[in-house]
């Protein structure tokens, strides 16, 4: 064996072991109390009361965006509407005009006469009054 660590007597000192103290020590562990029921339902409560207001609240916009809706479909509506009827009051206008009124009237066989009325031929001797006064 070779020699590596040479004489024991060269070795350092170990230092006397000490006795370690153990000390014992009392813990005391608080122990948290959970909320009294009265109180649970005290928040409980005030959740629920939150809830059915910020629903009411929802509620009433979702109605007025849907009067919004509907109030501009009325509006869309109305103008569409609006075109109709001036579209209607020119056909009547073009409709009503005398002098196409005559004209009509002279293609169908109705003969005007001087005292006023319009005569109807149908073919037969005695023409019919079609308008008197």
């Amino acid at each position: 064996m070779a020699y590596v660590n040479g004489n024991l007597a060269l070795q350092p000192k170990r230092k006397p072991q000490q006795k370690q103290v153990i000390r014992e020590t009392k813990r005391t562990l608080v122990k948290r109390k959970s909320l009294p029921v009265q109180e649970k339902l005290l928040y409980l409560f005030t959740v629920l009361i939150c809830v059915v207001v910020a629903g009411i609240i929802i509620f009433r916009y979702a109605q007025i965006y849907d009067m919004n809706l509907q109030i501009k479909k009325m509006n869309a509506e109305y103008h569409a509407m609006n075109i109709e009827v001036e579209d209607l009051k020119k056909q009547v206008e073009m409709l009503g005009d005398p002098e196409r009124i005559r004209k009509m009237a002279e293609l169908q066989g109705m003969v005007s006469n001087l005292e006023g009325g319009i005569t109807v031929n149908k073919g037969e001797i005695d023409p019919k009054t079609a308008m008197r006064e």
